[in-house]
């Protein structure tokens, strides 16, 4: 799995946007070795364990002030001095309790431009399996392992045109749950690109819930 994540992601070329007055954030992607998918309603639970790829997503908490209960990938505003990899690791130990060091990142996708005003870069990483995560309470309410395989359904993308605005709202269902984008469109191109396709996702809107 790992060689296979390097070797896609060294054949792929990011593209970056600039900020424009913007403030810039990262995230972090983590890919962990194992995925059981028994914590989220209406996803199929394996007989046994199981050693499928999967990626770290939390639940944000209900005390924070914007996107509070969204799903999210671990990460923040990069601040001054720091490289978006510097930020998107220093969350991801804040987040979650799991350190991770510049080697464990394997490469990056593109960057989205917020409603809200961020340019995100998300970074991929490998953490294998990733004992001892512990959520930040005043940050996450959760922290799950969804196996890749389930972004790979026949129903997504779900992608709903929005004629006010001349936009594509994208979304990814997850269980009985759906994603929206940024998050969604992370997941969304990590998914194109193991099955071998380059799809750009910047173009791709929010849904109006998440502008603020």
């Amino acid at each position: 799995m790992l060689q296979s994540l390097r070797d896609q992601l060294h054949t792929f070329t990011p593209q970056s946007l600039p900020l424009e007055g913007r403030r810039h954030a990262a995230v972090a992607l983590v890919v962990v070795e194992e995925g059981l998918g028994a914590e989220v309603d209406g996803l199929a639970r394996p007989a046994q364990w199981s050693l499928e790829p999967a990626v770290l997503l939390t639940r944000r908490a209900a005390r924070m002030k914007r996107h509070a209960g969204q799903w999210a990938l671990p990460g923040g505003r990069v601040d001054a001095g720091e490289t978006p990899e510097e930020a998107a690791l220093r969350e991801l130990r804040e987040e979650v309790n799991l350190t991770l060091t510049p080697a464990h990142v394997v490469g990056r996708l593109d960057d989205y431009a917020t409603r809200s005003g961020y340019v995100i870069t998300p970074l991929v990483m490998w953490a294998g399996a990733a004992p001892g995560m512990q959520a930040n309470p005043e940050e996450v309410a959760s922290i799950h392992r969804i196996r890749l395989a389930e972004f790979a359904r026949a129903d997504a993308p779900i992608l709903n045109r929005v004629p006010a605005t001349n936009t594509t709202v994208l979304r990814m269902p997850m269980g009985r749950h759906w994603i929206a984008a940024p998050t969604a469109a992370f997941l969304y191109q990590l998914r194109e690109l193991q099955a071998g396709r380059v799809t750009r996702v910047a173009h791709f809107d929010q849904p109006r819930f998440a502008w603020g």
